[in-house]
């Protein structure tokens, strides 16, 4: 997975930040859609690559219940954790025990769980149940 991610990291478009990502988002049948950070120059618009995966899949018609794992990669020596936005985004489509792997560099791999990346995470029910 990682060469898969080492090749389309190179499609990122991080011309302010210089800081390139990439992600595969893999379904539960197996298809696998793929992101990278797509920048602007008012920052705040940038899609991270999780973001542009996830959507993805959504607009190919897969739902919440279909997604399996999710692979980061960030052109980096250190682990590039999803953003806080992106984690929320992780919430709203991935079960808790799903894993989330995370790349760097170096052949160091990172797995943890969803719930493990976002403990003590807001979730849905709580503004239904508000």
């Amino acid at each position: 997975m990682k060469e898969n991610l080492e090749r389309i990291i190179n499609n990122s478009y991080s011309p302010y930040s210089k800081f390139k990502t990439a992600c595969i988002v893999k379904m539960n049948n197996g298809q696998e859609f793929i992101g990278v950070n797509v920048e602007n120059a008012s920052f705040k618009n940038g899609l991270c690559a999780e973001q542009v995966a996830i959507a993805a899949a959504i607009a190919e018609g897969y739902s919440k219940e279909d997604f399996d794992e999710i692979h980061i990669y960030g052109d980096t020596n250190s682990f590039t954790y999803p953003c806080f936005l992106c984690r929320q985004l992780l919430l709203e489509f991935f079960d808790l025990n799903k894993q989330v792997y995370i790349y760097k560099k170096t052949d160091d791999t990172k797995v943890l769980t969803v719930n493990e990346l976002c403990p003590y995470s807001f979730q849905l029910e709580e503004v239904k149940n508000g």
